[in-house]
């Protein structure tokens, strides 16, 4: 008698299902609307970035995508199985209380020394591994925090303004990482930013929010948008135009310029 083998299972998700969808959330607290019928969706190795005013609701979308909040209306769908690494925006610790970085990097996921090493250098920061929390900068203190939310081998990246309290030069860097984390990681990435004229260009779609999606698309067709045009006026475009540049350099996390190996020209 001959056995057949079990058939294949099918796949969880469809090849080109994506990460995360949000569909039609409205949340208000009150009966004051903080979104209203919002639509986002995020795909593996996509960067979609959510820009808008003070109090557009940029944080609240965020907290409902993690599941810390729950609309009013609507839902997120998440892949099934999907791992989620969350970078917030700031990080707050007592001076009086004694944590280093790797130990604040493992709290509530442990590894070993060697993967915390491991991820640190990947973004730039294995030396500040056993300084204290509190000792160190503003641009590392966000790589340590992006650091963390890689040791959870994440298949989306959410990231609430992560240029916190960095200068332009750490801003342009941490930016660079976060293209090079995509492409060698394949993940999907959330990212929340004010600093339009750097998130814009780093991105492959951009969702404008003012409680409501006003416009969103590809860089370059947000900027033209007249709603986009009417949130930030024509300092908002003319910071977008100011980046579309390259560069024959670049700079490391201390600024100091480090040469590309194929020279580029001014666009």
């Amino acid at each position: 008698m001959t056995v057949k083998p079990p058939p294949a299972p099918l796949p969880a998700t469809l090849p080109n299902e994506p990460l995360l969808t949000v569909e039609n959330v409205h949340f208000a607290i009150r009966n004051n609307a903080i979104l209203q019928a919002v639509n986002l969706q995020v795909s593996a190795g996509e960067i979609v970035a959510l820009i808008g005013p003070n109090g557009a609701g940029k944080s609240t979308l965020v907290r409902i995508v993690l599941g810390l909040l729950r609309p009013n209306q609507g839902r997120v769908s998440l892949k099934p199985g999907l791992r989620v690494g969350y970078m917030p925006q700031r990080l707050v610790i007592d001076d009086t209380l004694p944590l280093t970085v790797q130990r604040f990097v493992t709290l509530g996921a442990p590894a070993s020394r060697e993967r915390v090493q491991a991820v640190l250098a990947e973004v730039g920061a294995a030396h500040v591994i056993d300084s204290p929390v509190q000792a160190i900068s503003g641009g590392e203190s966000q790589r340590m925090l992006l650091a963390r939310a890689l040791l959870r081998e994440p298949d989306l990246l959410v990231l609430d303004e992560p240029i916190q309290g960095v200068d332009l030069t750490g801003q342009y860097e941490l930016y660079e990482l976060i293209s090079n984390l995509r492409r060698q990681r394949g993940c999907g990435i959330l990212m929340v930013s004010h600093e339009l004229h750097l998130v814009m260009a780093a991105t492959d779609h951009v969702l404008c929010l003012n409680r409501h999606v006003c416009c969103s698309g590809h860089p370059d067709h947000v900027a033209r948008d007249p709603a986009y045009l009417e949130l930030f006026g024509s300092d908002g475009a003319r910071q977008l135009a100011v980046y579309h540049h390259h560069h024959n350099h670049r700079h490391d996390m201390h600024g100091t310029v480090v040469a590309v190996e194929e020279e580029e020209t001014h666009g």
